[in-house]
């Protein structure tokens, strides 16, 4: 087999995808079996850096269990820097969440396949600053229509309460006090126990 070596928060993240979804699950009291769960790595919906269209950037992952949707930012100690404890997320990322979740809320309202219908019937309640619900025969409605019916199919009951917005803080050695937006949900993970240099290796 080929070795494949990664480097930084992708990689740390592919690797904790691989090996560590239990971690997250563990945290909600979520009894899936990591198995069972269904991931989409770093899912696409458009380069945020702009603004007024419906684009809205990407997730480092999207994990779906039999009970949650867990939206997930991944940070990386050689990067992230914490002031006072606290990491803060950009705007963009906090509008990514907001945005992801409006949408599967609504779809789940049984519009599977029907995305000209449903942009349609919700263009009014999309009510989010310089934004536009996605337009049918666009690729963006194309990937969105593609992972909500994804999403949807695995976890079948969708509301607020279950989809959980997660922060992966990535770090080796002492376990750092951190807090961090409250719509989200710290889950440390200590890579430094299981894997030695900088670079991660994902073959396995």
């Amino acid at each position: 087999m080929t070795e494949i070596l990664g480097y930084g928060e992708d990689a740390l993240t592919l690797w904790a995808l691989k090996h560590r979804i239990s971690d997250i699950l563990q945290q909600f009291n979520d009894k899936t079996q990591p198995s069972d769960c269904l991931v989409f790595y770093r899912p696409s919906f458009g380069r945020h850096s702009k603004e007024s269209s419906a684009v809205f950037g990407e997730f480092d992952a999207i994990i779906a269990s039999s009970r949650n949707v867990y939206l997930i930012e991944s940070k990386w100690d050689n990067l992230a820097k914490a002031e006072d404890g606290k990491l803060i997320l950009r705007k963009e990322q906090l509008l990514r969440h907001q945005i992801f979740a409006w949408y599967l809320t609504h779809w789940s309202k049984n519009y599977y396949g029907k995305w000209g219908t449903f942009a349609e019937e919700q263009k009014h309640s999309f009510r989010f600053v310089r934004k536009t619900i996605a337009h049918p025969k666009k690729l963006l409605a194309e990937n969105l229509e593609f992972v909500l019916d994804g999403l949807l199919k695995h976890c079948r009951v969708i509301t607020e309460g279950n989809i959980k917005n997660v922060l992966l803080f990535f770090y080796r050695g002492t376990k750092p006090p951190l807090k961090v937006d409250e719509t989200f949900t710290p889950i440390l993970i200590d890579y430094g126990k299981e894997l030695s240099g900088n670079f991660i290796p994902l073959s396995s």
